[in-house]
């Protein structure tokens, strides 16, 4: 596990050489089919070093849940484990580790027509108001979750539009957790700033690989809007809307570099108070030594 740009598929590319392992995504950007260089996807070299399971997986314009990823992630875990390889999963979407180490509650399935109301009661009133609205039937939810983060939001006010109940009362009841053991690492800089340069260099060097172009291939497709879950991918929305006219070149990096940093923010935030967790620096060459020292 670990923040954005802090060299977890580079560690997980070098311990597959070492180590009889695995990969299995945990990305929710990774997952999308054309969107190769804004998600910072393994390339074709490293791809043959070392093949990663749940990545191109869905249409830019499908869903993909934690539940899906779970449900998918469980099945690649039992094929690996038949093959006599160890499953090495890898990324920083923490709900989707959450989802699969401790189980998933019993959540109403999505609803396009709840979700497309609420969309349009935030393009009205803001998404404070829908805010206001959680913290009334939801305050333990409203706490944790910022009125700027629209996606998490929206679905704990959808859930309890469908239920009745709030999402604090329904995760209460969980399916079964993961029934193997683990061993969990996080990989990171100690120092914050160093995060933040290498988010920006990275996001600098996706723009000298094309990834501009890459944003105005998926804007052709007409079926596809900025609001779509894949486009809420950091640097993807921003592109759109760069390309759309709403800003210039320069503050469209600004506002990527940002969005992003926010990301490793709230990736940090949810490994700080991860349980069992063993710390990696980012770029030290004794990194894959100390995994292999817990794995053997």
């Amino acid at each position: 596990m670990g923040p954005t740009a802090s060299g977890k598929t580079a560690l997980a590319i070098e311990l597959v050489e070492q180590y009889n392992c695995e990969i299995i995504s945990v990305d929710s950007a990774l997952i999308y089919r054309g969107m190769n260089i804004g998600t910072a996807k393994p390339n074709l070299q490293e791809l043959r070093k070392a093949p990663h399971r749940l990545i191109n997986i869905r249409d830019p314009l499908e869903s993909y849940s934690a539940a899906d990823f779970r449900t998918d992630a469980l099945l690649a875990i039992e094929d690996i484990l038949a093959q006599g390889k160890k499953p090495l999963l890898v990324g920083g979407t923490m709900m989707y580790f959450k989802a699969l180490l401790e189980g998933l509650s019993p959540l109403p399935a999505a609803n396009d027509s709840i979700r497309k109301q609420i969309q349009s009661e935030a393009e009205l009133h803001g998404w404070q108001y829908l805010h206001d609205e959680l913290t009334r039937i939801d305050p333990v939810s409203a706490e944790r979750i910022h009125p700027n983060d629209p996606q998490r939001l929206s679905r704990a006010v959808e859930v309890h539009r469908l239920s009745g109940k709030s999402l604090t009362e329904l995760t209460v009841v969980k399916s079964a957790p993961l029934p193997y053991d683990v061993v969990q690492f996080a990989i990171s800089p100690k120092d914050r700033k160093v995060l933040h340069l290498s988010i920006e260099e990275r996001f600098k060097l996706m723009l000298t690989q094309g990834f501009v172009e890459e944003v105005e291939l998926l804007r052709e497709r007409i079926e596809l809007n900025i609001d779509l879950p894949s486009m809420r991918c950091v640097g993807y929305r921003q592109c759109w809307q760069y390309l759309d006219g709403e800003y210039d070149y320069d503050t469209m990096v600004e506002k990527s570099v940002v969005a992003t940093r926010q990301l490793a923010k709230r990736q940090l935030t949810w490994l700080r108070g991860w349980p069992e967790l063993n710390w990696l620096e980012s770029g030290l060459d004794s990194n894959l030594t100390e995994v292999l020292r817990h794995c053997r």
